[in-house]
């Protein structure tokens, strides 16, 4: 059964918190030799609970998502259960990277036809792009899937291209264009100043300070510790909204510094570019460790992970477990 989708997303649709899912894999799926990896009856509950907790989006098929690793078959049945689950009570964003141009076609149409309302997607990875060619490349698919809205998955670690300022003032062009996965806030005064149409979307753990610099246009983020259990983003998004409304941004800060404390031992060294050469294996470790939901193990070839940069994780992951317990209870309070 196919949802019904939101008609013509724009950026004044995307706020709040939007999880990150990862696809979850069956015990085998390390092995290259198994086939239908997917566990579709923990995908469905994982969505069901993440809707019923009071999320306002969901982004699939990212890194962890695994969007490199599954076949095509399986990634079809991922995304259909993913949105037949969601029956259109929230924006779904399927991610359809991939090599070339044509395959990224192919995949966001079918990702449309079953009922996604857009797509988190980053520029192709063989060859590092110019700028011309990202804008092209965003264009073209906007030209041949007019009716998906899409999200530009802006990570300058995994596809070799850093988003730089001309990027920005282009795509802000493409009516398609409404939101960004956006890392690191360092360079977002500049990048807001160009953009009209675009709502950046910054990690957890920089939301608080993005919110403070650009109230009006920081109205979202996108989360992994979600998948550590989501009460944590829900409480910090509600914590930011009243900010919004009363100046006091203590209670912000403080869930903001403890999310930061909750991700120290996740990143190998204390370093970004060592963790993102494990990033599926680290962040699996994690949500497995914190118990909301069995992610169950990476796909080859992403599953030699050394084990002291799991132990961080699973450090990490049990972190984020009592967060969520904590928040979880001054929700419930305030209800």
């Amino acid at each position: 059964m196919m949802k019904q989708k939101h008609p013509h997303i724009t950026a004044n649709d995307i706020h709040g918190a939007w999880a990150i899912m990862p696809t979850p894999a069956t015990p085998d799926a390390s092995s290259w030799r198994s086939k239908n990896t997917v566990d579709l009856d923990e995908t469905a509950r994982i969505v069901e609970e993440l809707i019923q907790s009071g999320v306002d989006g969901i982004f699939t098929n990212g890194t962890f998502g695994e969007c490199a690793t599954l076949t095509w078959e399986e990634k079809k049945s991922y995304v259909a259960t993913v949105v037949e689950t969601a029956r259109g009570r929230i924006p779904i964003f399927s991610g359809t990277t991939a090599l070339h141009t044509r395959e990224v076609i192919k995949q966001t149409k079918a990702i449309m036809a079953l009922g996604a309302d857009g797509t988190m997607l980053g520029v192709p990875m063989w060859c590092k792009m110019d700028v011309a060619t990202a804008v092209q490349f965003y264009q073209d698919v906007a030209d041949a899937v007019p009716e998906a809205a899409i999200s530009i998955y802006a990570n300058p670690e995994a596809f070799k291209f850093d988003f730089p300022r001309s990027f920005w003032a282009q795509v802000d062009k493409i009516p398609q264009v409404v939101s960004s996965k956006y890392l690191g806030i360092g360079m977002l005064d500049l990048d807001l100043n160009l953009t009209r149409n675009i709502r950046f979307l910054p990690h957890e753990d920089d939301y608080y300070a993005a919110a403070k610099i650009a109230p009006e246009r920081m109205t979202g983020f996108w989360s992994s510790g979600a998948m550590c259990g989501p009460a944590t983003p829900i409480h910090l998004r509600n914590c930011v909204n009243q900010a919004k409304r009363t100046g006091d941004w203590s209670a912000a800060k403080e869930v903001s510094d403890a999310m930061r404390a909750a991700d120290a031992t996740l990143f190998p060294l204390g370093n970004f570019s060592e963790f993102s050469k494990y990033n599926i294996g680290l962040e699996k470790e994690r949500m497995n460790a914190a118990g909301w939901l069995k992610a169950g193990p990476p796909r080859p070839p992403y599953h030699i992970v050394p084990e002291p940069y799991l132990e961080g994780a699973r450090q990490s992951g049990l972190a984020w477990m009592k967060l969520h317990q904590k928040h979880q209870n001054l929700i419930k309070d305030k209800s």
